[in-house]
């Protein structure tokens, strides 16, 4: 007769020692059945933190220079205009086969006499802003200095018009009693009272009736022109700003005897910018 009690046992114990011979780090199990049936297992702890010693430095940096940036003003160039030595008078030489000798200084006032080619003349003053030049002589009277041979510069002479060369005052006419004047940008529209004058009182069939001096500036100079018209109103297609010295202009009434005036003439501002 079978012990049961000791048939069921058997397994039991089998199954606790395979149970304990296991080992859970992966070991080989253990040949003795009488191992206790608790095991004890110890767990190896491992740093993940390595220290790697410095690596000793054999190199010796210099730190970068300092530039230090000195501006240096670039000097300021100072245009000094000399001034022309001024003379008394000049020697010249006329080169022009028959030279006008006018009244006033330009081509519009009324012709005085003429200088043949080859005549030596004596020059004293000059013109403000224009090529004329001032005969000396019984009759003073201006030429076109482009049509002379000077013995020196004929800008070194004293300016004389306007000022002291006087233009013959006509006793028959009276000026006119005003004038105005609009600008359109460097344009300007100058306008007088007309005085009309007879037929008879022309000096020839290219005398103009009426002269506008106009001092007007261009390209930072002040240039001077006389414009003859026989209308009572002429323009003045330019006349710029730059200048120094303002611009501005009178107009004269001419007839054969003479001159009457001037009228001097509003010169109207530049547009504001």
């Amino acid at each position: 007769m079978v012990n049961k009690s000791l048939y069921f046992f058997i397994p039991l114990i089998l199954l606790t020692t395979t149970s304990c011979s296991v080992s859970t780090t992966g070991g080989a199990p253990s040949a003795s059945a009488s191992q206790p049936a608790a095991a004890t297992h110890t767990l190896t702890s491992i740093s993940l933190t390595e220290t790697v010693p410095p690596i000793p430095s054999t190199e010796t940096f210099t730190p970068s220079p300092t530039f230090t940036l000195t501006f240096t003003p670039v000097p300021t160039e100072t245009i000094t205009l000399t001034p022309y030595p001024i003379v008394e008078s000049l020697k010249a030489k006329v080169t022009a086969e028959r030279l006008s000798c006018r009244y006033g200084p330009g081509a519009e006032y009324l012709y005085l006499y003429a200088l043949r080619a080859g005549a030596n003349i004596k020059l004293i003053g000059r013109a403000d802003g224009n090529h004329w030049v001032w005969v000396d002589g019984t009759n003073k009277c201006w030429v076109n200095s482009e049509y002379l041979e000077v013995a020196g510069d004929w800008k070194s002479l004293p300016i004389t018009y306007p000022g002291i060369a006087k233009l013959p005052i006509t006793p028959y006419y009276p000026a006119p009693s005003w004038a105005s004047a609009t600008r359109k940008g460097n344009s300007v529209d100058i306008t007088w009272e007309a005085v009309p004058i007879s037929p008879g009182k022309y000096e020839d069939e290219n005398m103009h009736q009426y002269i506008v001096e106009v001092w007007r500036c261009e390209a930072g100079q002040i240039i001077f022109e006389t414009l003859g018209t026989n209308s009572p109103f002429i323009v003045v297609p330019n006349d710029e700003q730059g200048c120094a010295t303002p611009s501005h202009g009178s107009v004269w009434l001419q007839e054969k005897h003479g001159f009457a005036g001037p009228v001097e003439v509003p010169w109207p501002p530049y547009p504001v910018q």
